[in-house]
C-alpha cells in the first residue's frame, strides 16, 4: 500500500466512534507476545463479523482515537537477533500472510500498522493457542466454544443453491412440496403445459437439482417456495414469527402467529397481518394530518424483507417481528456483513442468491436502495431513528412510534442527524441545519437548537462538514464522517 492510501485507512479508522473486535488501537509497543495474540484473535474476529481483514493499528489513543504518533517501528524491530515479523510468522498456525507497515503520517508523528486476514476454514493460533476479542478484551478462544464452533462452520458454509434439503423425489413429490403457483403468479409467466415444464424451470433457478435417481429440492427453493417449512427437517426453525407484547415489555404476550411457508409463498400474507396488527394516528408530526398506520408501510415491507434475505441460515433461530406498544423489532438470527453505520449506502448479501430470487419476484428493492427508502419513509413521519443492534448471535432492527422532540433523547437526535446526512448524501446532496430543521418539523427561529445537535454530532465524528470553506453557518453542508 502506498503511503496517501496508508493514510487514508487510518483516518477511516479513526473516523469509527469505537474499537471493534476487527479493529485495535495502541499508542506504544509492549511486547511480541501481545502483538502475536493480537493478530490470533482479530482474525478470527475478523472471520466471525465476515471483514476480510482486521487491523493493529501503533500511534493512536485508543480512548479518544486521537492520532498521536508512536516509537515502535513494526519493520525493523526484532525479537532478539529474529526480525519481529517472522518471529510472528513463525509463531502462527496456519501461516497467514499479515501485513506490516510503518509510515510517517506527517512530519511529527510516525504510525505503525498491522494489515490482519480474516481466518479462513480454522481458527488461528499463536504459540498454539487461539484467541478471540469479546469487545475491547482478547481472551482465549477455548473460552468461547459457540464462537469457535463458528469458525469452524464457516469453512463449509455453500452457496443456498448448492445445499440439498430433500432428495430422490419424482416430479409429482416436488409439485407436491413446492407452490409453483406462486413462482409463476409473481414471475408473470404463463404456466408451462407439463409438469416437466415446470420442472425444466426450476432447474434453470436452481430450485431443484436432477441425477441419477430422481430430483432433489435446494435450500433455495426450499425456503423460498415450499408450501409448509415442517416438510425440510433443516429450515423448521426458518418460519418466520411474530409476536405482539402488551405494553413496552415481554412480561405479557397478546398473540404469536407463525408463518410456516416459503418466504415468497407467506411474504404478502405477513405483512397484511402484521400491518392489520397496528393502530392508526390520526396525526403524526406536522409532516402528516390524515389517519395512518403508526409506522410506514414501505418501511416495514423493506426491512422485513432485508430480515429475511440477510439472516444467517448456519445459525438457529427464527427471523423474528416483535410488536410492543412504542416500537417494532425485527431481527434475524446473525450478525451482519458490513457495520450498521453503513446499512444505508452500502450493499452486501450473504444470501446473493435468495436476495436475487426475491428481487425478481417484487418483494424488495435493487441492491443498495431498500434501507434507504425505509429510512426516507421514517423521516417523511417524522418518527425517532431507526436503531440497529448487533448481539452475538442476532441482529435487531427497531422502529420507534412517533415522539416529539422534547421526548427523545441526545442520543436519539444524533442517530437520526447522521441518518439524515446518509441520506442526504446517497442523493448527491448535504444536509444542511434547513434540511434537518424539516426532518424533525422544528421552525426556523429554533435554528440554534439544531446547530447545537449538528455540533455534538460533530464531536461524536458520525458527520463532518462538506464544504469547509463555507463562511456562513446557515449554509454550510455536512456528509457522514466515511464520505
Amino acid at each position: 500500500m502506498e503511503i496517501v492510501e496508508l493514510k487514508k485507512l487510518v483516518d477511516i479508522l479513526v473516523a469509527s466512534p469505537h474499537e471493534t473486535e476487527w479493529m485495535e488501537f495502541k499508542h506504544n509497543f509492549h511486547s511480541p507476545e501481545e502483538i502475536g495474540e493480537r493478530i490470533s484473535a482479530i482474525s478470527n474476529s475478523a472471520c466471525l463479523l465476515n471483514k476480510p481483514y482486521g487491523y493493529i493499528v501503533f500511534g493512536i489513543d485508543d480512548n479518544t482515537h486521537q492520532i498521536i504518533g508512536t516509537n515502535f517501528h513494526a519493520k525493523n524491530h526484532k525479537k532478539g537477533n529474529e526480525e519481529l515479523e517472522m518471529w510472528l510468522a513463525n509463531r502462527l498456525n496456519p501461516h497467514i500472510d499479515f501485513e506490516s507497515y510503518e509510515f510517517d503520517y506527517d512530519k511529527t508523528i510516525h504510525i505503525s500498522l498491522y494489515k490482519i486476514p480474516a481466518a479462513v476454514n480454522h481458527p488461528i493460533t499463536f504459540l498454539n493457542k487461539a484467541y478471540i476479542r469479546v469487545g475491547s478484551l482478547t481472551k482465549l478462544l477455548i473460552g468461547y466454544p459457540d464462537k469457535e464452533a463458528k469458525i469452524w462452520r464457516k469453512s463449509n458454509q455453500k452457496p443456498l443453491e448448492s445445499i440439498i434439503v430433500k432428495k430422490d423425489l419424482s416430479i409429482n413429490n416436488v409439485i407436491s412440496l413446492l407452490s409453483v403457483e406462486t413462482y409463476f403468479d409473481l414471475m408473470n409467466l404463463p404456466m408451462p403445459q407439463t409438469s416437466q415444464g415446470i420442472i425444466e424451470r426450476f432447474k434453470s433457478e436452481h430450485l431443484v437439482v436432477e441425477d441419477e435417481v430422481g430430483y432433489s429440492i435446494t435450500e433455495l427453493g426450499a425456503i423460498v417456495l415450499a408450501k409448509d417449512l415442517k416438510n425440510f427437517d433443516s429450515l423448521r426453525r426458518k418460519a418466520v414469527r411474530v409476536i405482539i407484547y402488551k405494553g413496552k415489555g415481554k412480561l405479557e404476550t397478546v398473540r404469536e402467529q407463525i408463518f410456516e411457508q416459503g418466504y415468497a409463498v407467506c411474504f404478502s400474507d405477513l405483512m397484511n397481518w402484521v400491518n392489520g396488527q397496528l393502530p392508526a394516528n390520526e396525526e403524526i408530526g406536522k409532516a402528516l394530518r390524515r389517519e395512518v398506520r403508526m409506522y410506514p408501510e414501505i418501511a416495514l415491507r423493506e426491512i422485513v424483507a432485508k430480515m429475511i434475505i440477510h439472516q444467517d441460515l448456519a445459525e438457529l433461530g427464527f427471523p423474528m417481528i416483535e410488536i410492543y406498544s412504542d416500537r417494532i423489532e425485527i431481527s434475524n438470527p446473525g450478525t451482519p456483513l458490513i457495520s450498521t453505520e453503513r446499512f444505508i449506502d452500502e450493499y452486501q448479501s450473504r444470501n446473493e442468491s435468495l436476495a436475487d430470487l426475491m428481487r425478481r419476484l417484487g418483494f424488495c428493492e435493487e441492491k443498495g436502495s431498500g434501507m434507504d427508502k425505509a429510512i426516507t419513509a421514517n423521516e417523511l413521519y417524522q418518527l425517532p431513528a431507526v436503531r440497529f443492534q448487533v448481539q452475538e448471535k442476532r441482529t435487531t432492527v427497531s422502529i420507534f412510534a412517533y415522539k416529539g422532540w422534547s421526548e427523545t433523547n441526545k442520543e436519539e437526535r444524533i442517530q437520526a442527524c447522521y441518518q439524515h446526512t446518509c441520506l442526504k448524501y446517497v442523493s448527491n446532496e448535504m444536509m444542511t441545519n434547513q434540511t434537518l430543521r424539516e426532518r424533525f418539523g422544528i421552525d426556523a427561529k429554533n435554528y440554534s437548537m439544531v446547530s447545537r445537535l449538528i455540533k455534538d454530532s460533530i464531536n461524536k465524528k458520525l458527520i463532518k462538514e462538506g464544504n469547509p470553506e463555507n463562511k456562513s453557518n446557515r449554509l454550510v453542508g455536512y456528509i457522514p464522517y466515511w464520505a
